[in-house]
């Protein structure tokens, strides 16, 4: 007997969602592996864990069992969650300051890449037959693959060597390997005062890091900002563009050119970001970007109620939807990876990273779970959600969020202990408190 439609539709969203439950597994493991093999040996094991994925992945055709499909999509998001962070804290530790920005935004540029070569592979005309479904679901171990032989190649990160290792030798031979050959005295005197901020204060578990009234204010940025680009509607579009875009009425012949057409978009928005992120600073990417989003969602809304008046307004809908993934792509999202890699000092950066994924891939999965229902019983009203959420990240990142570009990382977190709201800030409640 054949399973039900609501039983179809619950195992396909479980199988989108457990990729975000593995998301979560790795990262919340991030500070215990990447503090024991450093950021570029764990990273090679990671690969190594995503080529296993795509094994059992391949035969779970041959093996006929769903069941497989959702192991291999555990271990995708376990690499996935694991990867992402180690390569954010990866890209940040050996990037100079004045690169900083630039350097942190091409993860962002490389998982677009990333994303329209699946699009691509997944056209019919290539790999996206339903006879080949098994192999074009195993098309992320080739970069995998291509990770394992190069990484052995570069050098471990220099802030991870000097401040974690001790080896300031080691962190001297990273550097002129980076950056070509120098003294890098300057550098080095920053990672040193660094390391005895990081004396004074030793390194914090999640736990404690929530606690930590002084970094309190890096905290709930962090999180605003990775909660508002989870909701303002663009990892949906990622995940569910097909059911999107059939729902704006788009012909279903030709979703597939428009997803690929997208993924053209956000690599060169990225790239477009990536070269006035250091010109522009940080903060009117974030507000600028979520207050235009925000606005491109009321209209699609709209136009989506009155599509049935008029066929063209599909395709107004559809320029909407293209302005949207232009600003989230050319601001807050790969704003979002150099801002991280810029509020903690070492010791906290690896806590933070850890509470950064929790949040991430548990909403990540969440919205993978719910979201075919959401849209079945919301219809087009369930962008309103994400207008609201935008416009919140506009006002909170316009009026609460300092500007990091060119400054060190003790110097950034100075900008945060000095917020006030209504004249107080949490660093001088944690003095009154130790007063008492």
């Amino acid at each position: 007997m054949p399973p039900t439609p609501q039983t179809v539709t619950m195992i396909w969203s479980l199988i989108v969602s457990l990729f975000a439950v593995g998301g979560l597994l790795g990262a919340v493991s991030v500070k215990f592996i990447s503090g024991r093999l450093g950021k570029k040996r764990a990273s090679i094991c990671n690969s190594f864990l995503s080529v296993v994925g795509a094994g059992i992945m391949l035969t779970s055709k041959w093996a006929k069992s769903y069941e497989m499909i959702i192991v291999a999509r555990i271990l995708y998001g376990y690499s996935a969650g694991l990867g992402s962070s180690l390569h954010l804290m990866y890209l940040g530790e050996i990037s100079p300051r004045k690169l900083r920005g630039i350097v942190t935004l091409t993860s962002a540029t490389f998982l677009s890449l990333g994303k329209l070569f699946g699009q691509f592979c997944g056209l019919s005309e290539i790999l996206g037959r339903e006879d080949l479904w098994n192999i074009v679901l195993c098309v992320p171990a080739c970069f995998s693959v291509l990770q394992i032989i190069v990484l052995p190649f570069l050098p471990e990160a220099p802030r991870y060597l000097f401040i974690e290792k001790g080896d300031d030798k080691a962190c001297k031979r990273a550097l002129q390997s980076l950056w070509g050959k120098g003294d890098y005295k300057q550098e080095m005197d920053e990672m040193l005062t660094e390391q005895l901020a990081i004396e004074a204060a030793p390194p914090k578990s999640p736990l404690q890091l929530l606690r930590d009234r002084t970094v309190r204010w890096q905290l709930i940025t962090m999180l605003t900002i990775y909660g508002c680009n989870q909701l303002s509607g663009m990892p949906v579009i990622s995940t569910f563009s097909f059911d999107i875009f059939l729902e704006t009425g788009i012909p279903k012949d030709k979703i597939r050119y428009v997803t690929l057409g997208l993924g053209i978009c956000e690599i060169v928005t990225s790239i477009s970001c990536g070269l006035l992120i250091e010109h522009t600073g940080r903060r009117p990417l974030f507000w600028g970007g979520y207050g235009v989003m925000s606005a491109s969602w009321v209209l699609v809304t709209i136009t989506l109620n009155l599509k049935d008046l008029y066929d063209w307004l599909s395709y107004v809908t559809l320029t909407l939807i293209i302005l949207y993934i232009i600003f989230f792509c050319g601001g807050p999202g790969p704003a979002a990876a150099t801002i991280n890699s810029e509020l903690f000092i070492q010791s906290n950066r690896l806590a933070a990273f850890v509470l950064m994924g929790l949040q991430r891939w548990f909403m990540f999965a969440t919205l993978g779970l719910i979201f075919p229902f959401l849209i079945n019983a919301l219809g087009s009203y369930l962008f309103l959600l994400f207008a609201s959420v935008c416009l919140f990240g506009s006002i909170y990142t316009f009026l609460l969020l300092p500007e990091t570009k060119g400054k060190t990382l003790l110097e950034i977190s100075e900008e945060f202990r000095a917020i006030t709201v209504c004249g107080k800030s949490f660093v001088e409640e944690d003095r009154v408190e130790t007063r008492l």
